[in-house]
This record gives structure tokens, C-alpha cells and sequence, in this order.
């Protein structure tokens, strides 16, 4: 997977908005406001992912593209190498998980917010 195939996965995401809060190249995907990735689009062969404690530890333990998260709590977060042993369908999936697990903490009013769009 690629930095724009990367983006085009995680913007299609419902509620997904998208900044460089930090400097012009670390690109973050939000939803409701709080953080679920993260990558570099001038490097671009890795991201960051947000993953609950026990399932990061297990995909780090399986994968030798999975990390504990680079500059991020290593407790929560993973760097993903791109084009590894992780599959590009296998990314999605992650992605995915990063995103449920951000969407289904938020307050029940933000959800109902974001919904009513």
C-alpha cells in the first residue's frame, strides 16, 4: 500500500477529517476529533495505527512489519511497515480496527452530532 492508496482508504471512512497538525508532512486522521492514523507522507512506508493493549502486543508478536508505535504511547499504538508481511487487505483491516476502536469511545452526544451531520 501506498501514502495515497493509505489516504483514500482512511478519508472514505464515515466522519473522517484529515490535518497536519503537527508539521507539513505527518498526515493524521481523525474522527470525532480524536486521532486513529498517522503517516508520513514524504517517507511514507509506514503508519501508525491505534490498537487496545492486548491486541498490539499480539500483532506485534505475529508480524515483523508491526512496531510499537514510533513517537506514539507504545502501549496503544503501532507503526505498520508497508509492503512486508503485512497484507494490503490486512492493513485495511487494522485501519478499520484503529477506527472502531476511536468511533465507539466517543460520546454518545458527538455521535449523534456527527450522524446528524
Amino acid at each position: 500500500m501506498n501514502a495515497e492508496e493509505f489516504r483514500a482508504f482512511c478519508i472514505n471512512l464515515p466522519f473522517v477529517t484529515e490535518s497536519f497538525p503537527f508539521d507539513d508532512t505527518t498526515l493524521v486522521f481523525k474522527v470525532g476529533g480524536k486521532m486513529f492514523a498517522l503517516i508520513d507522507v514524504e517517507q511514507a512506508i509506514s503508519a501508525n495505527l491505534k490498537y487496545d493493549p492486548e491486541r498490539a502486543i499480539e500483532l506485534r508478536e505475529k508480524f515483523n512489519a508491526v512496531n510499537p508505535g514510533y513517537h506514539m504511547n507504545k502501549q496503544h499504538w503501532n507503526t505498520i511497515t508497508f509492503n512486508e508481511d503485512v497484507s494490503n487487505d490486512l492493513l485495511k483491516e487494522l485501519i478499520l480496527h484503529s477506527y472502531e476502536l476511536i468511533y465507539s469511545s466517543l460520546p454518545k452526544k458527538l455521535k449523534n452530532e456527527l450522524e446528524m451531520g
